[in-house]
């Protein structure tokens, strides 16, 4: 089973954001949509309001999984174990 990340701040998401997503959904078993909390910028949606966005807009594409992170995308991937970005 491979599973694909996509990571991005998605603040706000975009109708570019979900053409990828649904793209990559056939491609991969499994795609995690990171969304970053950077703490270093201030975003004009918090992170529980993008997250929520994009799972309203994924709710209809079962392999698509969302959720947040902060710190290194290398190391949330390995935690996830995705093998693509």
């Amino acid at each position: 089973m491979t599973t694909a990340m996509y990571p991005g701040s998605f603040d706000p998401v975009t109708r570019g954001h979900l053409d990828i997503i649904k793209r990559a959904s056939r491609m991969f078993d499994k795609l995690i949509v990171a969304v970053l909390n950077n703490s270093a910028k201030t975003p004009l949606f918090t992170v529980e309001q993008r997250v929520e966005m994009l799972r309203e807009c994924c709710k209809d594409i079962p392999n698509v999984e969302i959720a947040s992170f902060d710190g290194l995308t290398v190391n949330f991937a390995k935690a996830q174990g995705a093998t693509v970005m």
